[in-house]
């Protein structure tokens, strides 16, 4: 366990010690480095802080049960598989909970619940996420991944099932989204 302490290794090594010897130790540090990007990423797509933190649990055990197994490949970082699960919670989740009569129903909540402050280092990630929920679903998720996650598309369409093109074209689309939104909250993003 020492060697892991210096927090430098890598997840995928991390995750590979803990199937091994089964520490719980292992496994607590992957949570603590992933537990509020996941929470945030989430909260994005289902709308909901405690469907998205429920979600982040499920995800977590899903992991630590060894049912769905993580193979290191030069593709796919562990962060990667990590949100890909999640991500696919979401959906099941969001099928389950999709009205059957109508999608008009008056009594279904649209909007994105914002998280609390503390999961944001900073303000201006909390106003740029407040914004984001301002734009569509795929454009939210494909910023998110990009900028506060910092994937590369390649890996956004992993989580996404998404190609490569179609990532590019959602950053691409997201950005004009997100600076109209930003403009209408009256944050000056060019100052930035």
């Amino acid at each position: 366990m020492k060697q892991f302490l210096s927090g430098e290794e890598t997840d995928e090594k991390i995750y590979s010690a803990f199937l091994e010897e089964r520490d719980e130790s292992y496994f607590r540090i992957l949570f603590e480095r992933h537990r509020k990007s996941l929470i945030l990423f989430l909260n994005g797509m289902v709308g909901n802080l405690e469907d998205a933190e429920e979600l982040m649990i499920d995800s977590f055990a899903i992991i630590a049960s060894g049912t769905a197994r993580y193979v290191a490949r030069r593709d796919c970082s562990f962060k990667t598989w990590l949100f890909a699960i999640a991500g696919n919670r979401a959906k099941m989740l969001l099928r389950k909970k999709r009205p059957v009569f109508s999608e008009l129903d008056e009594n279904i909540e649209t909007s994105v619940k914002l998280p609390e402050p503390e999961l944001f280092e900073k303000e201006d990630s909390r106003q740029l996420y407040e914004a984001l929920s301002d734009i569509a679903e795929d454009y939210r998720l494909a910023l998110y991944l990009t900028f506060f996650e910092e994937m590369k598309p390649e890996e956004i369409g992993r989580v996404m099932k998404k190609n490569t093109k179609q990532v590019y074209n959602l950053t691409s689309r997201g950005k004009e989204a997100l600076r109209n939104a930003l403009q209408k909250r009256g944050f000056d993003y060019e100052k930035y």
